[in-house]
């Protein structure tokens, strides 16, 4: 584990422990809000954006915020300019199986991000092998990011040829999308660190989904993770691009074992039906949801969802019907905040929580 601190550290220079990651939430995490994780000394992701060519514009600004940051200094900002002349140090994510590999190598070859975050790719299909090589490649200190939720496929993929830098084990509490069958990192995390242990194999792990403070951070640490993911938390940050009223939801709803819900309807409702089966996403109970589960024909609810688009901030509630997705920690979260602040609030209490649990020793 110090090792693989250690490496991080020598790799993202700008970063502290514990290592707060701000997850590549595909609309939600612009530019705005991974230089802001990544200058509160944490490692940002940009979600890939709406389409492929969203990546090159999106890097940027994030080039363009940093530099004016540096020459500013307005802001707690861990980055330098060596770091910034290293590479760009922020990530980017790709779902891969509807992502362009020719757009994004063009796009990191230029901007050359600190990381590239890999999640879904084609089923049959060589897609991982191939992103991970033409990626380093094009741009050799671009890390690569590998997401995956399961013991099996985090060992498929520590024993490529290629693997990944770092395995995300992303456990069933996450928002968004994500195995439709799962475990939460209480087991995941140090099943996985148990099963490359008894291969002989050592790749740092970081932990994804429903950790939303501090006291998750500590938890994935005592696990074995090396860093903490945190996305339906900066939903609720102002650098988000969200919609109010989503954001609104995101602050109103409590106990989100009981508020939140694993479905693929919101993606049949939108019209995507091309996520592979195995992939769900978990979202907030609303109106939606409540239809679907007493019956309502699924046209008649898909024409209820396609008004609730022309509505703006009135489609999102109790009883709205858009898409509002969230991990189970939403009832851990009650206020919007600065990103930069929500890194250092996590840390702090990662600190104080993993100090009160030695003194139980």
């Amino acid at each position: 584990m110090a090792s693989s601190v250690k490496l991080l550290k020598s790799t993202y220079r700008w970063v502290s422990t514990p290592l707060i990651i701000g997850a590549p939430m595909r609309v939600f995490s612009g530019p705005e809000l991974a230089t802001a994780v990544s200058s509160a000394g944490g490692i940002g992701f940009m979600g890939p954006g709406k389409a492929p060519e969203d990546l090159e514009p999106a890097l940027q600004k994030a080039r363009s915020i940093l530099e004016n940051r540096l020459q500013t200094q307005k802001s707690r900002l861990s980055i330098s300019s060596a770091d910034l002349e290293d590479k760009l140090p922020i990530g980017v994510g790709f779902q891969i199986f509807d992502a362009n590999l020719e757009v994004a190598l063009s796009s990191i070859a230029k901007h050359r991000p600190a990381a590239a975050w890999l999640f879904v790719p084609r089923e049959g299909t060589d897609d991982l092998s191939v992103w991970m090589r033409e990626i380093r490649k094009v741009s050799p200190k671009t890390q690569i990011w590998l997401q995956v939720g399961s013991i099996y496929d985090a060992m498929k993929a520590a024993k490529l040829s290629n693997p990944p830098d770092i395995l995300v084990l992303q456990g069933i509490d996450a928002g968004g999308h994500g195995l439709a069958k799962g475990a939460g990192i209480v087991s995941l995390v140090p099943e996985v660190r148990d099963a490359m242990r008894k291969a002989g194999l050592d790749i740092p792990i970081v932990a994804a989904g429903g950790i939303a403070d501090g006291r998750g951070v500590a938890a994935a640490l005592g696990l074995g993770a090396v860093g903490a993911v945190m996305g339906t938390r900066f939903l609720a940050s102002k650098e988000a691009d969200i919609a109010a009223g989503y954001q609104n939801e995101i602050l109103r709803t409590q106990d989100g074992g009981q508020s939140t819900v694993r479905t693929p309807l919101f993606d049949t409702l939108a019209g995507r039906n091309n996520w592979p089966p195995q992939f769900d996403g978990r979202s907030i109970i609303n109106g939606s949801t409540k239809d679907s589960d007493a019956g309502i024909p699924f046209e008649e609810n898909q024409a209820k969802f396609k008004e609730a688009l022309k509505q703006g901030d009135k489609g999102w509630g109790e009883d709205g019907r858009l898409t509002t997705y969230a991990g189970t920690g939403i009832g851990l979260i009650h206020e919007v905040q600065a990103a930069e602040d929500i890194v250092h609030d996590a840390r702090v209490s990662a600190g104080q929580a993993l100090k009160q649990a030695l003194e139980m020793l």
